[in-house]
């Protein structure tokens, strides 16, 4: 007799609240093991779910529109005789994963900067969707209310993800509630606790941000003809994160210029070996490393705050986010241990990650785990501009477009290329005499490219 089983939503990184966008099977159909059942997307990423077992679909029980967190149910299916659990890889639905164990991290939106990055397009068609099919129980969205609040602590909150669920439906932030499990953990007593003295005055879940009001509505119509276009997806996700950022973090940037003459003689130079390579070597390769070399010299701005904002962590790794310009928005892929890679490296995985960005392949966790984020406008554009802070990082560098200006060098004016950077940062952990050092020290690895090796 063949075994009904119950297939559920995998581990898809530190995400909640996706959202279902299609379905590939229906009930009555055979599908085999490993074979994609629904379609997710959430943050700019689209997600095949595939089938754990082999067998006969017996129902669906999602529908289009509706919103999944780890574990949720998706469908049953009888399973064949030989339909044993496949061994599912994976990177079909997060490539690359956090070392911190699942049931210890909060899902945290993968965060787009403000800003295009002018060498790389991508494309993001899929409509956005809002509200949850009828019938279904509405869940918080990304990026607003007990899902904002939860996200507050990160992996200092230990909870396993149905007890986080738990939590999310009744609108509480875990970073308030104190644990009383084991090895600190939280459990589902203590959410009801909590509940309870919040109920009785004894606490309140706290507010982030600054409390203003709404602007007000006007009637556009009246003063002449107009035309309503909605916003797409990664705007509304995007605009949310970047008023999150705005308000939550005290913002001040550092301007300074690169004298990038030699810089830019050098990569013309090694124009014919990247051809070879079947590479392109853009100038934003060069700026990667150099960033690289400045963040180890000042590891402050290779850091986060903790989420009660009493500590600085440290990394120890360079994950470079590079902002990427689409027709819809912006998506921020982060290129992993770029200190590790060369030139040539580097820039074939830029090429690599650019075209999974445009056939709409990024995964959320190509999107996570930045450590900072370079956003450069410099094939568009511009003198110098002010970036949004990327939180949780600290700082983010903004690239004009350069330009040959006369610079007084040795008793006489040569013309020499000059690149404009806008360096912004978090006050709260940065201040503008350190900012100041690390844009100095910046301008000087990028005239001089040879200081990366010192």
């Amino acid at each position: 007799m063949a075994e009904i089983k119950t297939i559920t939503l995998p581990d898809v990184g530190d995400f909640q609240d996706i959202e279902i966008i299609e379905i590939l099977v229906a009930p009555g159909d055979l599908v085999e093991a490993e074979q994609s059942i629904i379609v997710l997307e959430s943050d700019k990423a689209t997600m095949e779910i595939p089938s754990p077992y082999a067998g006969t679909i017996e129902s669906i029980t999602v529908s289009v529109g509706d919103r999944l967190n780890e574990g949720d149910q998706i469908a049953t299916l009888s399973a064949s005789d030989d339909g044993g659990k496949a061994e599912v890889a994976e990177s079909a639905v997060a490539p690359v994963k956090d070392e911190t164990p699942a049931t210890e991290t909060t899902p945290t939106p993968a965060p787009p900067a403000e800003v295009a990055q002018a060498t790389s397009s991508v494309v993001d068609t899929a409509p956005a969707k809002a509200d949850a099919a009828p019938g279904k129980p509405m869940r918080p969205h990304p990026g607003t209310g007990a899902g904002q609040a939860e996200s507050t602590r990160g992996n200092m909150i230990h909870a396993s993800p149905s007890i986080r669920r738990y939590a999310r439906e009744l609108g509480v932030n875990l970073d308030q509630v104190i644990a009383s499990g084991a090895k600190g953990r939280i459990v589902k007593a203590d959410v009801k606790a909590f509940i309870k003295s919040a109920m009785s005055g004894g606490a309140a879940p706290s507010t982030t941000g600054i409390n203003v009001g709404s602007v007000p509505e006007v009637d556009h119509s009246k003063f002449g003809e107009i035309e309503t276009v909605a916003l797409s997806r990664i705007q509304k996700i995007s605009g949310a994160h970047l008023h999150r950022s705005w308000v939550n973090v005290p913002h001040v940037t550092q301007f300074d210029d690169a004298d990038i003459t030699e810089l830019e003689a050098f990569r013309k130079s090694l124009a014919k070996e990247a051809e070879k390579k079947s590479v392109r070597l853009t100038p934003l390769v060069f700026l990667m490393k150099a960033v690289v070399s400045a963040l180890q010299q000042f590891p402050t701005f290779n850091a986060s705050l903790d989420a009660r904002g009493e500590n600085l962590v440290l990394k120890k790794y360079f994950h470079i986010g590079i902002a990427v310009d689409t027709p819809n928005g912006l998506v921020v892929p982060v290129v992993r241990n770029v200190d590790q890679k060369g030139l040539f490296e580097l820039a074939a995985e830029l090429g690599e990650v650019s075209l999974r960005a445009r056939d709409g392949k990024l995964s959320p966790t190509d999107m996570q785990g930045g450590c900072f984020t370079i956003s450069s406008l410099g094939g568009i554009g511009g003198t110098y501009f002010t970036p949004i802070v990327n939180a949780p990082e600290v700082a983010i560098l903004g690239v004009s477009r350069s330009k040959m200006q006369p610079i007084y060098v040795d008793g006489e004016f040569e013309p020499r290329l000059i690149l404009p950077l806008g360096l912004s940062y978090d006050h709260r952990v940065i201040d503008g005499a350190q900012a100041a050092r690390f844009t100095t020290f910046l301008s000087q690895v990028i005239s001089d490219i040879r200081r990366i090796l010192l």
